[in-house]
């Protein structure tokens, strides 16, 4: 009876959420896991982690000037847009692909430390946060080559940027729990992610589409409205480019967030416990 209300109690809202407060608490750990992660990745590197500028810069450059050859478009406008969407989608990707694997990958830790799974995906979030610190360095320099029109709301890029990492947290759990009980959703979730790459406006204007005078073309481009990262990528990228600000894509990443950590608190009520055992 004991074992079995103990297994009871495991699996309770209570339990999931005691574990994301206890994760929180370890700061100190995934603070320092997550910074090492970067030092050990460009460990006798000269340039360390600001490869990864110059490899988003350099694509940023390249892509921005091809397409913007493509579409005759001004460089100076269209070159700062591809440089934050490049930016902030090497931060989704990262969440998604790597939250994923972030239980498989530290199976060592999860066997041998008894600490909160959240710990885990914390010090994920955290050492994206740095790694998106670092790609902001190219964003900084497009601002001295091309000024954008920024102002007080442009401020609005902080909270947008938090509500991102709030849901890569969730998305790590979720993807990171699944994964670990079925292998086969890695390569799957590459797959997908890497399509997705394509649908969404990070390379081409999606709202040069939506006013195109032809009614067929804007009707197609209202589609993308289906597509989540849209309004993850215009909630940072237009505050940080001096665009007017649209609500509905506010609305829609509060909504998300809400169901995405509703739906991963309850499987990892469910199965927070059977993690040790599928890594």
């Amino acid at each position: 009876v004991t074992i079995m209300d103990a297994a009871a109690q495991s699996k309770t809202f209570s339990r999931a959420w005691g574990d994301l407060v206890s994760g929180f608490g370890k700061r100190e750990l995934w603070l320092h896991l997550g910074w090492q992660d970067i030092k050990q990745r460009y460990r006798r590197s000269v340039l360390g982690p600001f490869w990864i500028t110059i490899a988003t810069g350099t694509t940023a450059v390249a892509m921005g000037g091809l397409y913007s050859m493509l579409f005759k478009l001004e460089l100076s406008e269209h070159l700062p847009y591809v440089t934050l969407g490049l930016i902030i989608w090497n931060l989704i990707n990262a969440a998604i692909i790597e939250g994923a694997d972030v239980f498989v990958a530290n199976e060592g830790l999860i066997k041998q430390l008894p600490t909160p799974l959240s710990v885990h995906v914390y010090r994920l979030v955290w050492r994206q946060t740095l790694l998106f610190a670092h790609n902001l360095i190219v964003y900084v320099v497009m601002l001295f080559i091309w000024p954008q029109p920024l102002g007080w709301s442009s401020l609005l890029a902080l909270p947008a940027f938090a509500l991102l990492a709030v849901n890569g947290a969730w998305v790590a759990l979720l993807f990171g729990m699944a994964s670990s009980r079925f292998r086969d959703l890695n390569p799957i979730i590459g797959s997908v992610v890497q399509l997705m790459f394509f649908l969404t406006p990070i390379v081409w204007i999606y709202q040069d589409f939506l006013n195109s005078p032809n009614p067929a073309i804007a009707e197609r481009a209202r589609i993308a409205e289906f597509n989540p990262f849209l309004h993850f990528i215009e909630i940072i990228r237009a505050p940080m480019l001096g665009a007017d600000q649209q609500v509905r894509h506010w609305v829609i990443v509060l909504v998300i967030t809400v169901v995405g950590w509703v739906l991963a608190l309850t499987v990892m009520r469910r199965y927070r416990a059977r993690v040790a055992y599928w890594v």
